[in-house]
């Protein structure tokens, strides 16, 4: 996305705030013009010193009182500006990290799954905030310096074409060296921005896997890397400001030889007769004035080069594809009855590397289905596509005889329950976790599921037991423990079909008994799939899938998949060498 199609689009978010644009440019109007106009009873101020001794107190006080009211009048509309230019900047900031965090939950899984989580916080977080220290400068300093030059060469003109000539000509030397920086800033600031996205991201890596990163050692590696990053932010930053920060140098330079000529020209036409003094004084007040916005809005052209190059990654993030909406005539599941079949299922997370290829299945309600099969073999994936988190490249998976494509989303996962390796859980109490599956249920439904999941004794050991604040991802808490409470939420609320990617993979062997009499008692007429490693799990299941590469190459019981001494009975004597 280039600058100019990056500013268009952000012109469209100022768009919604017309009416504050609208009355920040009435006001900046009105700043500029009494500015300008202040040089002129400044000017007739000292016409009215005519000789030593001979000095008109009378007017000079009067024109002094018009001075006094004009000052304040600038000031009071000036202040009113800078208030309407906030209500549009941070405004257009919130309606933006807005849509760019409705975005971030209609995104497809494919996008999460292939982008940096640190980055992604980056464009929200830092390069809004870029955006908006931008705006704000532009807002405050570009649209009053435009004024203030339009109206400074309407005033010069009214008193002497001839030195208003001189400034004209030497100004546009400005423009030219404002552009030829201008384009070499914008590629700065982009790799800029890019780069302390990748900071972010790799901070935020860190800090999350801390241990792991201790435990295997990787200290000096990551700090090399670390040092990389951010000598290559350091290089893009540096860059950066050293193209920025010529402008005003330059610019400066251009308003002295402009400064000068007037000074010079003006001083001719003053031995002349041409003009007054307080002419020439008015003229070197308005010579500083025009000038002084060019200093200003190169200044702020920089700047908005950076402020574009962080809306260009915003607007990318607001612009990716969203997951594909429900169809128009998709049902809404009230309760489910468990019937799953799947029909020559295809899927691939890429299109060069086939996946699934042609999966059949066919689940009557009230069945309990394990899944097995070495790591990569597309268990896990199975799961995504009966959850809708990815959609199948062809074929079709049918709950109670429909199309879950023609099922909404929301209504589909409503009737599936999931418990997974990887726990889910959310800053907050441990009783707000545990009704992410019940919103409205009460403090004793919330127990008893505690109690079936065997979570009771460790939540009321906690400080405030079930009122005890977690952090993100659980905090504190043991893997075991954070996968009790997600083992609670399920009991709390237990849909139709359930999912168990390994529930009891952190749980103690004491404790995992205990549960597993308690999901036997829920799976009772409840379609089950559990997705398991530990082969030992699994023998009371219905049917035993087992998966390789994809498909299902073996499927049965327990005791018909032994005997056949196929695929199963390999991967079974791989745990327990001297059979059943």
């Amino acid at each position: 996305m280039n600058s100019k199609a990056t500013l268009k689009k952000v012109l469209s978010y100022i768009d919604k705030y017309k009416y504050f644009l609208a009355l920040s440019m009435l006001f900046a109007i009105i700043s500029v013009a009494l500015t300008l106009y202040a040089p002129i009873l400044i000017g007739n101020a000292i016409d009215c010193i005519v000789s030593p001794g001979n000095v008109d107190f009378s007017l000079m006080s009067k024109i002094l009182i018009k001075l006094v009211i004009v000052i304040a009048i600038t000031a009071l509309a000036q202040w009113l500006m800078n208030i309407y230019n906030n209500k549009i900047v941070y405004n257009v900031s919130r309606d933006m990290r807005q849509k760019a965090f409705d975005k971030i939950e209609n995104l497809p899984c494919s996008y999460l799954d292939s982008h940096s989580k640190g980055d992604i916080v980056s464009r929200v977080i830092n390069d809004v905030d870029q955006l908006s220290d931008g705006l704000l400068l532009g807002f405050t300093q570009f649209f009053s310096g435009v004024i203030t030059i339009i109206g400074t060469i309407c005033f010069m003109l009214s008193i002497n074409p001839w030195i208003t000539l001189v400034v004209v000509v030497v100004t546009p030397l400005s423009f030219f060296i404002a552009k030829f920086i201008a384009t070499r800033t914008y590629k700065m600031f982009s790799l800029q921005s890019q780069a302390r996205g990748e900071q972010t991201a790799f901070i935020d890596e860190m800090v999350s896997n801390q241990k792991v990163a201790d435990a295997y050692n990787m200290s000096e590696k990551n700090l090399t890397r670390f040092d990389e990053i951010n000598n290559r932010l350091a290089e893009y930053s540096l860059k950066a400001t050293f193209f920025s920060s010529i402008t005003n140098p330059t610019t400066r330079f251009v308003n002295a030889i402009v400064y000068a000529a007037v000074a010079l020209f003006g001083a001719f036409l003053v031995i002349n007769g041409s003009i007054t003094v307080g002419i020439l004084s008015s003229f070197l007040a308005y010579a500083n004035q025009y000038t002084k916005p060019f200093n200003e809005i190169t200044s702020v052209v920089t700047e908005l080069q950076n402020a574009l190059a962080c809306a260009a990654r915003v607007l990318n993030l607001i612009e990716e594809e969203s997951v594909a909406p429900d169809r128009e005539d998709a049902k809404v599941l009230t309760l489910a009855e468990g019937d799953v079949e799947i029909r020559h299922l295809a899927f691939s997370y890429s299109p060069d590397k086939p996946l699934i290829t042609d999966l059949n299945l066919n689940v009557k309600k009230g069945m309990t289905v394990a899944i097995v099969g070495p790591t990569g073999c597309g268990k896990t994936t199975l799961i995504n596509l009966l959850m809708r988190f990815y959609d199948p490249n062809s074929g079709s998976i049918l709950l109670d005889g429909t199309n879950v494509l023609d099922i909404t989303r929301k209504s589909l996962r409503q009737n599936i329950g999931m418990v997974l390796q990887d726990t889910w859980l959310k800053s907050g109490t441990i009783a707000e976790n545990i009704r992410l599956a019940n919103p409205n249920a009460t403090d004793e439904e919330v127990v008893n599921a505690a109690k079936a999941a065997h979570a009771h004794s460790f939540i009321r050991r906690l400080p405030n037991g079930y009122d005890t604040f977690i952090g993100e991802d659980g905090g504190s808490l043991s893997q075991g423990q954070k996968q009790l409470l997600c083992i609670t939420r399920l009991m709390l609320s237990p849909p139709p079909i359930l999912i168990l990617d390994e529930a009891t993979s952190s749980i103690d062997t004491r404790t995992e008994i205990r549960i597993q009499k308690a999901f036997n008692k829920l799976m009772k007429g409840r379609t089950t799939f559990i997705v398991a490693h530990r082969l030992s799990t699994i023998k009371n299941a219905n049917i035993i899938l087992v998966m390789n590469n994809g498909d299902i190459v073996e499927q049965g019981s327990h005791k018909e998949l032994f005997e056949k001494k196929g695929f199963y009975y390999t991967l079974y004597n791989s745990q327990f060498p001297k059979g059943m």
